[in-house]
């Protein structure tokens, strides 16, 4: 019976967090596309064996395999700390603390990535149309980006693995 439970919350939970559809184009998405990735950008050099050996299982099942983490069970859901979040795989700087928010959904909400820091795909895997997340570095899947965000800033949330990034604390 608790199996059962933990399952409907599970599943209440993906539908309502990750189950909207996209109704207005997120904002600067365009300028993003256009802007040159950082670094080596997409043409990294990197192997799938190599990335296996860099990134742990969860790591590699979501930044290179798409998958996702499990809604309330990531290290930074609930972190408010000031700092910058940076790509799991590759460290290339993602998200600033400022730009993260408390959103009920389960997973990092952040309401804007930094300039040219991320990529978007459209995504139709799960029956409907999503904007897929990922580094414009290394292109590892980050997570989803939706357009019922803090109306009062962007609007937008990307809705982030806590397994795709590491938190960088700010220095005094």
């Amino acid at each position: 019976m608790k199996k059962i439970i933990v399952l409907m919350i599970a599943l209440v939970s993906l539908t309502s967090c990750q189950g909207q559809e996209k109704k207005k184009t997120v904002a600067s998405k365009k300028e993003a596309i256009q802007q040159p990735a950082k670094k080596d950008g997409l043409n990294m050099k990197t192997s799938d064996a190599e990335w296996k050996k860099v990134l742990t299982e969860e790591q590699y099942a979501v930044l290179r395999e798409k998958a996702t983490e499990r809604p309330f069970t990531g290290e930074y859901y609930k972190n408010f700390a000031k700092g910058v979040y940076v790509c799991a795989a590759c460290g290339n700087p993602l998200f600033t603390s400022d730009a993260k928010f408390d959103s009920p959904c389960g997973w990092p909400s952040f309401d804007q990535a930094i300039d040219g820091s991320v990529i978007y795909k459209e995504d139709k895997s799960v029956g409907m149309t999503r904007t897929e997340v990922m580094c414009a570095n290394c292109g590892g899947h980050l997570g989803h980006v939706f357009d019922d965000g803090p109306e009062e800033t962007t609007g937008n949330r990307f809705c982030t693995n806590s397994v795709s990034i590491k938190f960088v604390p700010a220095t005094k």
